[in-house]
C-alpha cells in the first residue's frame, strides 16, 4: 500500500487532520464526502484549492478528520493541512502553492471578552437619564 502522508490545519478555533494518499481525487470529511459536508461552494472551493493549483485534483485521495470552531474555520484549516501535506509529498510544489498564498496560517482568531464591557469591545448601552 502507497504510504499516506499527514498533516495538520488551523483557524480560528477548527483544527483538521488531513491524510493524503494516492488516489483517484476522492475527498472525504468526517467519513462523509467533501460536497455533503461542506455544503456551500465558496467552501468546496477552498477545500479543493491547493489540488487545483498544482493540478493533480484526481490524482490523491484525501481523508479529513475536522474538529472544533464553525464551517468556514474548518474549511479554511482544510485548505491548510492539504497544501502541508503535498509538500511532505514533494518539496518542489512549494513555488507554487506559496505563490497562491495556502501555505499562510490565518492568525486572526476572536478577542478576549474585556471587564465592564458587553463583548470585546462593545459597551453597555449608555442612558443619560
Amino acid at each position: 500500500m502507497e504510504k499516506q502522508k499527514n498533516a495538520t490545519g488551523r483557524r480560528k478555533e477548527a483544527v483538521t487532520r488531513v491524510f493524503l494518499s494516492k488516489g483517484n481525487g476522492k475527498i472525504v470529511v468526517n467519513d462523509k464526502d467533501y460536497k455533503e459536508y461542506f455544503t456551500l461552494t465558496y467552501l468546496q472551493n477552498q477545500v479543493e484549492l491547493p489540488l487545483k493549483t498544482i493540478e493533480s485534483l484526481d490524482k490523491f485521495d484525501v481523508k479529513i478528520n475536522a474538529a472544533g470552531g464553525g464551517m468556514k474555520g474548518q474549511a479554511e484549516a482544510t485548505k491548510l493541512a492539504i497544501a502541508r501535506a503535498l509538500l511532505e509529498i514533494n518539496p518542489e510544489f512549494r513555488p507554487v502553492l506559496k505563490a497562491a498564498g495556502v501555505l499562510r496560517r490565518d492568525p486572526r482568531a476572536v478577542e478576549r471578552k474585556k471587564p465592564g464591557k458587553k463583548k470585546a469591545r462593545r459597551s453597555f448601552q449608555f442612558s443619560k437619564r
